[in-house]
């Protein structure tokens, strides 16, 4: 029988490591800049094409390589980093294991200019799927520079793979991100298609931030500062105040390099425990130095995951520092109990009367119309969709609900139960109205009521039906603002004093890229440079919408869609406008206002559930309350 198992050509092997390390362009740019650190170059320039798909460059002023060092740089386990086995427990470079080149150069053309200061001549090299096409005396700057061009041309199985130029740009630039914060005394510059996204001269750590995140960030920062026998950490976390759920900077460096840890991230979010609102999270800049032989950061081939000796006290370091430094910039209240004398709380005995003392209301007072609360017909401008359905049935054969024919044999929704096909409209209609023939006018026959400004609660034919206010809302507005986005005629209501929404340089590059869907949703936007747009106009009905924080939530939902499909961008779009939009928790509604609601509800295609999933109404049947007696 013959033999079956053989070894793998070098240029197969490369393909398998590359797999591993070159995923995307910004492993390339990641790869080649941390080799440009180890050199000690004091100055890096990226520079990149269509997201990095077509070419990606970098250029540094460090060392250099010899003719002989150029040419072994390319062969795979290649490295001046480690010597011994031991040596791998005792890192302090950022790459090390001598993949990173071999591996590009297996999936793309790459092309090398390299001379060491003390050289006349550099070295030119070219390679491509592993070959080595040409090597040549050039006169070159000292240093290296690194041409790579059109990634996984031999492997158009993976290509086809990549996202949109923007989509690559986004990782690519947070990639460089990662990079140039934790290495703050380095000059580094990003270009993308010849246009210049980010010049940033070496600083302090608090001026790296800023420059990568804008001033705004500044005012955000607290210094934190401890060290102990195990770790130093020093950085910066956020204010209490400066709390977001979305769009917030959390990094974690350790000795140089970036890393993932979700138990620290934990640590550093117990200390905010009751200090911020559920569900949202501050931004922080942290730095450990720690012994290199008390973690492994050989642990995933990108080396983000980091494994730590001692987990569980840093743990405890890390989380007492955040909470003393936010006590002591934040003047954070404490109770102390251990203070002389005793406190002047009235005591009351037993026999003690208090006099009853009602608190009349004004005669002029009325819950309905509470200053600064805006009404759902305001909301959403409903005024004119009422004249709609003010007639049980339109002679222009209107589409909404008044115009159904209701058949006693439909089938009713259960708890939970979402209706599809021709017949929804006519179920849910028949569930809520609780009787046969012609359909009437929604209030004529539905008893309903509005339960702690957070549900409506009405009958149906086989129980009571229980509506989730908010979600209905959102449900209805992201329905219509699909609708505008399609057909792009949302109606603007121009600005008397235009606003200026700053925003970072990543999120430039994301927003100009939906900048035709932002303005079918009746947003006026200009583009004063820098980074600044000008807010001239905003969609009818958004009176009272802080606009600032609405359009960073749409950027950052934009950035959070895992597929790079342009439907994806546009439902985040609209359903970030409509959570902002829809009337809140609390917002007392007439009678009126829940019948609206609730038949705009009923005439989207899936009312039972959010576009994000979340359920909007349950049916409690008349099995399930005759359980509970």
């Amino acid at each position: 029988m013959n033999d079956i198992i053989h070894l793998l050509p070098d240029s197969v092997a490369n393909q398998i490591a590359a797999g591993e390390v070159v995923q995307r362009p910004s492993s390339i740019i990641k790869e080649m800049v941390e080799n440009s650190i180890d050199a000690d170059a004091t100055s890096v320039k990226v520079l990149v094409t269509d997201g990095g798909k077509t070419t990606v460059q970098v250029i540094d002023d460090g060392k250099g390589m010899s003719e002989t060092d150029a040419r072994l740089s390319f062969e795979r386990h290649a490295t001046s980093k480690i010597q011994k086995a031991s040596d791998l427990f005792n890192l302090t470079t950022m790459g090390f294991r001598g993949e990173a080149l071999a591996s590009i150069a297996a999936v793309a053309q790459v092309e090398l200019k390299t001379r060491r200061k003390e050289d006349e001549l550099g070295t030119m090299i070219q390679v491509a799927g592993s070959k080595i096409e040409k090597q040549e005396p050039v006169a070159c700057p000292a240093g290296s520079n690194f041409l790579v061009q059109n990634l996984f041309f031999n492997v158009p199985a993976r290509r086809k793979f990549l996202k949109s130029n923007q989509t690559e740009l986004t990782n690519v630039v947070a990639d460089f991100q990662r990079i140039v914060l934790v290495h703050p005394e380095i000059s580094f510059s990003l270009y993308n298609n010849g246009v210049e996204m980010f010049h940033l001269p070496a600083a302090s750590v608090r001026q790296r931030i800023i420059d990568v995140f804008g001033k705004k960030i500044n005012a955000e920062l607290l210094p934190i500062e401890v060290e102990t026998s195990l770790v130093s950490i020093s950085g910066y976390v956020g204010k209490p105040d400066s709390s977001k759920k979305k769009g917030v900077h959390q990094y974690f460096f350790v000795n140089g390099r970036y890393m993932r840890h979700p138990y620290f991230h934990s640590a550093v979010m117990k200390a905010y425990e009751n200090l911020i609102p559920v569900g949202e999270h501050v931004s922080y800049f942290i730095y450990f130095a720690v012994d290199a032989s008390s973690i492994d950061v050989n642990v995933h081939p990108t080396k983000t995951e980091i494994k730590f000796d001692n987990e569980q006290p840093i743990w405890q370091v890390l989380s007492a520092a955040v909470r003393e430094t936010i006590g002591q910039f934040c003047n954070v209240p404490l109770i102390d109990f251990d203070v002389e004398g005793k406190p002047d709380i009235p005591a009351i005995g037993a026999n003690t009367s208090i006099p009853h003392q009602p608190k009349l209301a004004p005669s002029s007072y009325n819950p309905f119309k509470t200053e600064g609360s805006r009404s759902y017909s305001q909301s959403a401008g409903w005024e004119k969709l009422f004249d709609k359905y003010s007639n049980p049935v339109s002679s222009e054969g209107d589409e909404g609900l008044t115009s159904i024919q209701m058949n006693p044999s439909e089938k009713v929704p259960g708890e939970g139960e979402v209706l599809e096909g021709d017949n929804l409209q006519g179920s849910i209609w028949n569930a809520v109205m609780g009787r046969d023939g012609v359909a009437a006018p929604f209030d004529v026959t539905v008893q309903k009521f509005q339960y702690k400004g957070r549900y409506i609660v009405l009958p149906s034919s086989n129980g009571i039906m229980v509506v989730n206010q908010h979600r209905a809302h959102v449900r209805v507005l992201f329905d219509q603002n699909m609708q505008c986005i399609n057909s792009g005629n949302r109606p603007s209501q121009k600005e008397l004093f235009p606003i200026v929404v700053q925003f970072e340089k990543a999120d430039c590059i994301v927003l100009e890229n939906l900048m035709e869907d932002i303005c079918s949703l009746g947003f006026d936007l200009s583009n004063l440079g820098g980074g600044a747009y000008s807010v001239n106009g905003i969609p009818a009905g958004l009176e009272g919408i802080d606009i600032n924080t609405l359009l960073h939530d749409m950027v950052v939902s934009a950035k959070e869609m895992t597929n790079d499909i342009r439907r994806d961008a546009q439902e985040a779009l609209a359903l970030t406008m409509a959570e902002n939009a829809a009337i809140v928790y609390g917002q007392v509604l007439s009678s009126m206002e829940m019948e609206r609601l609730l038949r705009d509800l009923f005439a989207t295609k899936i009312p039972a559930r959010t576009p994000d999933g979340k359920l909007v109404y349950t049916i409690l049947d008349d099995k399930m309350l005759n359980d509970l007696f």
